[in-house]
């Protein structure tokens, strides 16, 4: 497959497929798993998992020669009864894939458009300025908080070397809850409703924190954080947001330093 040189945005949910179309020079063509539409963005192809290799020559003949993951994607279930034979031929491949965890799968979807002949590029490469550099971005950080980002930033290391999440919630060294499956809104909203498990807010009101998993493929799944985040660490009741500089993407900055200001948050690209 010899493909062309446009730029295809592989898009999924929420608002970051639609901030990097507005930083690209020419404008993308959108594609969108089924069932997974991005906000703010009308897309041109529809594609189905067990249509895959029809949706890699349907981008081939729309002259796509780089294409550029973004959003979040629920995992389909397959129909067997729409596979096309040469998908079922990389069936088996993706699903040892998939049994193995995000990671795995992801891996596999790039070699997977890498072998059809697509450049995989990231967020780095085409929005670099989504990806805040090291500093303190908004609010004060103190000696706890440092510390309790400390303990967040090396237990969200462990889990993600087992390819099972991005975030943590610390303080005064406690840890009270990571991100898994359900993600960080779901985390965030668990801290607030602990109560009395919690330790002495006076002493430290703790951190939400978020990270790149070690050694990922840093094309694909890179962190995002937006305005929302805040919303949910300022009803945890948490000190502030802290997270790996250059790694992490920050949607509706300005907002989201906005936001800290007004709730009294720290923002912080952690170096």
């Amino acid at each position: 497959m010899t493909a062309g040189m446009r730029t295809a945005i592989i898009a999924g949910q929420g608002s970051l497929p639609a901030a990097l179309a507005a930083r690209m020079a020419e404008p993308p063509l959108v594609a969108a798993l089924d069932g997974s539409a991005p906000e703010g963005l009308t897309v041109d192809l529809r594609f189905r998992v067990e249509r895959l290799v029809p949706f890699l020559r349907a981008l081939e003949r729309d002259g796509v020669g780089q294409v550029i993951f973004a959003g979040a994607v629920t995992r389909p279930r397959l129909d067997p009864a729409l596979l096309d034979e040469a998908t079922a031929t990389l069936l088996p491949r993706l699903m040892a894939a998939m049994a193995q965890g995000d990671d795995a799968t992801l891996r596999v979807v790039i070699e997977l458009f890498e072998e059809s002949g697509f450049s995989v590029v990231g967020v780095e490469q085409v929005a670099p300025a989504l990806l805040p550099s090291s500093g303190v971005l908004a609010g004060s950080v103190s000696p706890r908080d440092e510390a309790d980002a400390a303990r967040a930033a090396a237990i969200v290391a462990a889990l993600g070397a087992v390819d099972v999440g991005q975030g943590a919630v610390v303080a005064q060294g406690l840890c009270l809850g990571v991100e898994a499956l359900p993600g960080t809104d779901a985390l965030l909203a668990q801290v607030a409703g602990i109560g009395a498990l919690r330790p002495d807010p006076a002493r430290g009101r703790g951190v939400f924190y978020k990270a790149a998993k070690p050694g990922q493929d840093r094309r694909i799944d890179l962190p995002t954080l937006g305005p929302e985040t805040l919303h949910g660490v300022a009803a945890a009741g948490l000190a502030g947001v802290v997270f790996e500089a250059g790694s992490v993407i920050c949607l509706e900055l300005d907002e989201m330093r906005r936001l800290a200001g007004e709730t009294g948050l720290f923002l912080w690209a952690r170096g």
